[in-house]
């Protein structure tokens, strides 16, 4: 665990945070900002007047138009960019320039050089870069973290994890069907299932072999890979995902989503059909993101199906926290139902400006993670092997703590064999 002390919430230095982009991914943490009591909702930037005017409602913050706008609003010290990811560079750099602290939206980039200026501009200004919300925030992915750090199961040798969705035919941008711009599901699904495995194995992969799928013609992108992780000491992962939505992971995590509810077959929302035209498709985009990703849920979230198989033992998912397989038997552990992936971002980033603990999903963390969906790309057009260069290791700091500021840490995750 960390060494920092845990600060009590009226202790905690408040900081005035703007988010820059009002899709489903900016909308989702205006709750987890609000539920942060070191953080307070400053401004919002959304070129959509309608867009901006509704995340607004009832809230005590500025709307800008731009964003180069917004960071001129007074006071402000932190920036969220979730604007679409050809952008993602501009703003961070303008953030930078302005002294201010950037959380931006997996993937960082399009291009890895765009990354790494990202990075540097971040360290010349002395500023936190974080990258995420990534589903490797989710409460049961720290917690398999947790239980590999005390070294019970021995080191981990296997990570696999399977997704299957709709991603192709949800209402999209033309911008995320294109890989040059950083669409389809490699860059934008594959940045969630790098980031779950690099996290669990340590950080250090050291090559990727990946083949990408594209088979509707009438709705041309990557919408499925297969991928094949080598990492330095040993270990090995794969990455499936099949954004096509035929089967169904949630067949798999026992009929739960996503993002924590139960959705059996029967209940589960359809995708919207493909081939409208590009204002009419950006419409339904919009109107989606209103509820597309929940506040809050009964269930922990299951982006797909992921196990970890380690020296003495395998763990996986369910939908209370983790099952622990040993020689023993079977273990089950509980988890907290009441924190929001978004709302483990938003402790990271309130940790790593404040102090009290590095950040783990830094700026290099996500070049890494970029590399490893480049890499993927860049092997199915090769049919061979790419071998990594800009790998990190995972933190000797534990991913973010997994209560609330003001409550001391847990000796062990509740439940956890001993």
């Amino acid at each position: 665990m960390t060494a920092f002390p845990y600060a009590a919430p009226w202790a905690m230095p408040r900081v005035n945070i703007g988010i820059a982009g009002l899709g489903a991914a900016g909308r989702a943490f205006l709750p987890a900002i609000a539920g942060h009591p070191g953080f307070r909702l400053a401004a919002v930037a959304e070129p959509s007047p309608q867009v901006r005017a509704d995340a607004l409602a009832g809230r005590d913050a500025a709307g800008y138009g731009s964003v180069q706008e917004m960071l001129a609003h007074p006071g402000l010290q932190a920036v969220y960019v979730a604007t679409p990811t050809d952008l993602h560079l501009q703003h961070v750099l303008q953030a930078c320039d302005a002294g201010m602290h950037v959380l931006v939206e997996k993937p960082m980039a399009v291009r890895l050089d765009d990354a790494r200026n990202m990075v540097l501009a971040a360290e010349r200004a002395g500023v936190v870069l974080l990258v995420g919300h990534s589903h490797s925030y989710d409460m049961p992915i720290h917690a398999m973290r947790r239980l590999i750090d005390k070294g019970g199961l021995g080191r981990v040798r296997m990570v696999n994890t399977w997704c299957y969705t709709d991603w192709v035919y949800r209402p999209r941008r033309p911008d995320e069907l294109d890989a040059d711009q950083g669409g389809g599901v490699t860059y934008r699904q594959g940045s969630h299932q790098f980031d779950i495995i690099r996290l669990l194995c340590g950080g250090l992969a050291r090559s990727v072999r990946a083949r990408t799928f594209d088979w509707d013609p009438d709705r041309s992108v990557i919408g499925a890979h297969v991928a094949y992780l080598d990492f330095a000491d040993g270990a090995a992962a794969t990455a499936v995902y099949n954004g096509y939505g035929r089967f169904s992971s949630m067949d798999l995590t026992f009929n739960v989503s996503e993002w924590g509810h139960l959705q059996p077959p029967g209940s589960r929302p359809g995708a919207a059909p493909a081939g409208l035209d590009p204002q009419a498709e950006l419409a339904a985009k919009q109107r989606r993101a209103r509820s597309a990703i929940p506040a809050s849920a009964p269930h922990q979230p299951f982006f797909g199906l992921t196990l970890v198989s380690c020296e003495g033992g395998d763990i996986r998912q369910t939908p209370q926290g983790l099952q622990v397989y040993t020689r023993e038997g079977v273990s089950d552990i509980e988890l907290p139902a009441d924190r929001t992936p978004r709302d483990l971002v938003m402790a990271e980033f309130h940790d790593a400006i404040s102090g009290r603990a590095p950040a783990v999903h830094d700026g290099r963390w996500g070049l890494a993670n970029l590399e490893v969906c480049a890499a993927a790309i860049e092997s199915a057009r090769l049919g061979g092997e790419v071998r990594l260069s800009e790998q990190v290791g995972l933190r000797a700091a534990a991913p973010p703590r997994l209560t609330p500021a003001g409550e001391p840490p847990p000796a062990k995750i509740p439940g956890e064999p001993s």
